[in-house]
Parts: C-alpha cells; sequence; structure tokens
C-alpha cells in the first residue's frame, strides 16, 4: 500500500553554488513556526505531490537537527531549500533558514520545509481537498490551445476571452484560465484593474518602492456587461459543474465595480439557471454585496492572512473601509442562505498561535462561516512578519492540530482549497445536517 508518511525523519537537504540539491545523512530537515526552527515527526511529512517546484534560496542557511549531537544547528554549507506545494496542499511548516547578510527579499511564492530519504522528496504539508481540478495531470498545452482559437472565434472582439486567453491561459498558465477554455469546472472572470488595498504580497501590482516584484500584470480594462455574459453563460450552460468567479490574481477588486457585476448577473440569470456565480474578493463594500445577491450572487470568498483586525489591516493596508465591512460582506452572504469561505492565508506559527485561533473562532461563531479554504501564503516570511508588525505570540498549536480542534467545533464547517460547486456545497451540507442530529 502506498504509504504518505516516511519510515523515518527525511535527511537535511541543501542547495551547492550550482543549484544541485544535495542531502547531509548526519542531519536531520527541521521545519519553521514563527521564527523558530522546530523539530519535525515523521507523520509531519508526506511524499512530495506532483507538480510541486523546489527553490533554493539565496543568502539563507538552512537549520539542521545534528544526529550526533541532538542539537539543533545552522548548517555550514550551501543555501537552503523550500518547496512551492502544488495546490490542494496547505502547508503545515515553513522552510527553516537564517539570512546571511544582506539577503534578497524572496518573491512571491510559499516556502515550505522539505527534506530527502529512500530516493525521494519530503515535504510538511496535508491534502486537504480531493478536488483534482487544478492537479498536474488534468493540463494539456496543445488541448488548450485548440480550444482557445476555437473560442476567440467564436467570441471575435471579447476583450476578456482575449485576456483569458493571451495573459493568464498562455503566458501564465493560470489553471483557472486553462480550465475555461477546457470547459470544466471553475471560470475566472476578472473585470476590476483597480483595487481598494495595498496588500503586501499583491501578485498584480507592487508599488516601485517595494523590493519585490508582482508575479504578473494586471487586467487593464474593464471588461463590458456583454463580454461578462458571453463568457460566463457559455460556460455555466455547457460545462460539468460550472462555476463562475469574479476576482482573480490578475486583477484588483471586484467589488469596485459592482454595477457591471450586477447587470452581468442578472443578465446570466436570465439566459441560464446552471451552476454557481461566485465572487473572490477583499469584502470591503458590504452593501455592493447585498446588492449582488439580491441579484443573483449565491457565492462569496473573501480573502484574509488574519481573523484579527491588527494584523488583518497592516497586510491589507485597506483604503476607504475596515476589517469590519469584511466581516459584514461574510454575513450579507449568509443572511442571503448564499454560501460564505474565507481563503485563509495560513502561516504555520501564527495562524495556530492561540491569539489567531481566538479571533478565528469568533468570526467563524459572529459570520455564521460555511467554509475555510487553507491557502499557502505566497510571501517572504521574514519580511511579512516585519512589515505586518507581527508581535510575539503564544505557543503554537499545530496547523493540523488547529484544523482538528475547529473541526470538532463547528463540525459543520467545511475545509477545503477550491470554490466548491453546487453538488459539493450540497454534501456539505447534507454531511452537516447529520452531524448536527447526530450531536443533538
Amino acid at each position: 500500500m502506498h504509504h504518505p508518511h516516511p519510515k523515518k525523519i527525511p535527511y537535511l537537504v541543501f542547495a551547492d553554488e550550482n543549484g544541485n540539491i544535495l542531502e547531509d545523512v548526519n542531519y536531520e530537515a527541521l521545519g519553521r513556526s514563527g521564527r523558530d526552527a522546530v523539530k519535525l515527526s515523521v507523520k509531519d511529512f508526506i511524499e512530495l505531490p506532483e507538480g510541486s517546484e523546489l527553490f533554493h534560496l539565496p543568502e539563507r542557511k538552512p537549520y539542521g537537527f545534528n544526529k550526533k549531537t541532538k542539537t539543533i544547528e545552522l548548517y555550514p554549507h550551501g543555501s537552503a531549500v523550500a518547496v512551492f506545494v502544488s495546490p490542494a496542499h496547505p502547508q503545515t511548516y515553513l522552510s527553516a533558514y537564517e539570512k546571511i547578510g544582506k539577503a534578497p527579499i524572496l518573491p512571491l511564492y510559499a516556502y515550505t520545509a522539505v527534506g530527502w530519504l529512500d530516493g525521494k522528496f519530503y515535504t510538511t504539508a496535508v491534502r486537504i481537498d480531493p478536488d483534482i481540478r487544478q492537479d498536474f495531470k488534468q493540463f494539456n498545452l496543445s488541448a488548450i490551445r485548440r480550444k482557445i482559437n476555437s473560442l476567440k472565434k467564436k467570441y471575435p472582439g471579447n476583450r476578456l476571452v482575449e485576456h483569458l486567453a493571451n495573459n493568464c491561459a498562455l503566458t501564465y498558465h493560470c489553471r483557472a484560465a486553462q480550465n475555461y477554455f477546457l470547459n470544466r469546472w471553475e471560470c475566472p472572470v476578472p473585470s476590476s484593474p483597480a483595487c481598494n488595498a495595498e496588500c503586501l504580497g499583491c501578485i498584480s501590482l507592487q508599488p516601485d518602492e517595494n523590493p519585490v516584484n508582482s508575479s504578473h500584470f494586471r487586467l487593464k480594462f474593464t471588461p463590458s456587461v456583454q463580454e461578462i455574459v458571453e463568457v460566463a453563460v457559455d460556460h455555466l450552460q455547457t460545462a460539468p459543474t460550472p462555476i463562475v468567479s469574479f476576482g482573480q490574481g490578475c486583477e484588483g477588486e471586484p467589488l469596485l465595480v459592482w454595477e457591471v457585476l450586477r447587470d452581468a448577473i442578472k443578465e446570466i440569470r436570465r439566459k441560464t439557471k446552471n451552476g454557481i456565480i461566485n465572487i473572490n474578493t477583499n469584502g470591503s463594500k458590504p452593501e455592493a454585496v447585498e446588492e449582488l445577491c439580491k441579484a443573483g450572487l449565491q457565492s462569496i470568498r473573501v480573502s484574509m492572512n488574519s481573523a484579527q483586525k491588527e494584523w488583518y489591516t497592516n497586510y491589507y493596508l485597506p483604503r476607504n473601509y475596515t476589517f469590519d465591512d469584511v466581516r459584514e460582506s461574510i454575513k450579507v452572504l449568509r443572511r442571503n442562505n448564499g454560501w460564505a469561505s474565507i481563503n485563509y492565508f495560513t502561516f504555520p506559527g501564527l495562524t495556530d498561535s492561540p491569539e489567531e485561533y481566538a479571533a478565528l473562532k469568533k468570526l467563524i461563531c459572529e459570520t455564521d462561516l460555511s467554509m475555510i479554504q487553507w491557502r499557502n501564503f505566497n510571501i517572504d516570511p521574514d519580511w511579512y512578519i516585519r512589515k505586518a508588525k507581527i508581535g510575539e505570540t503564544g505557543e503554537p498549536l499545530g496547523i493540523v492540530n488547529l484544523m482538528n480542534l475547529l473541526k470538532k467545533e463547528f463540525p459543520h464547517l467545511a475545509y477545503g482549497y477550491f470554490n466548491p460547486s453546487e453538488d459539493t456545497q450540497k454534501q456539505y451540507w447534507v454531511k452537516s445536517y447529520r452531524t448536527l442530529i447526530a450531536n443533538s
């Protein structure tokens, strides 16, 4: 039987000056939680999921556990290595390293612990979502190119189709955009070039003075109602278990163009009742969310790095809105019997700190949240801690332990990585209803 955990704790790995990754059998791999290097157990590791990428980290030395002296040491050779884990796998520990001298700030990826044993890499993550919609094996570039050509012919002059094809699917290999062209699952509908937050880890627009680059260019136009309707209706009518989602990594905040979205949603719903209409958003405008719900919005995913107002505000740097607006937007969706998720950026040692756990429980209770999407936090950990002014925190609970504790307290709460389809939402409602009956 395939066993995901190693037989013993994997060895430390490091990169030499040519970028070759080597192991040292005298040292065990460590993880990082918050600011600290920590010893791991066999259960913390899984085989490296397919589609994950290995990085070596410039000007950073790895920490390892010296098996002879039984101590945690800064490893003297090479540079530290981390894994960017493939989708559906939130990390449970960060890569443990120490910066040397003036180390450059790391680009916007998530840096997960990694080790080597018996000819395999192992990393510290859990599969949180069985959904295969972004699995590496699901994508064939020549099929995607063929579908792009036929959709461009079908909707000539539709700038949204052009953007999703040329920028998203072909240049950035965005899995969501590729799925749109492959006519399945969730279809992204970027719609807003502007934003009302200045997130430290924004992947589409970084201020010039920041020492990190955005990973791609932002949408440059607001699509018309007609352009949105063409993309959305086609997808909802023809794809199995379809979702259309406003608010993507390649754009600003969709609620800033809520009037366009309201008119588009009404028009979409006039043409088809199929599937789920979702918005991925910072939740900054609850009144706009209310209007969208009246038009036919069924699902919301609100991004947050933290359920604590101070940590949230220091990361998002919101303009003309507050953390209370964000909470209110989640409540609005639930009052309208919609599905409300948070896109929860998981940072081992901070997300599972006692302060954050208390704040998250309060948020779940107050908003009647439907789901947590456990997402990896694409940011240099040291830079984030400094810029978001994160002070000392209590002893962390452990990410997996946190997930289990929350599940016990809120059995109805769905866990995942992606926006759920109508079928998946129904399964969760049935399951949570059964749990409530069993517990009553």
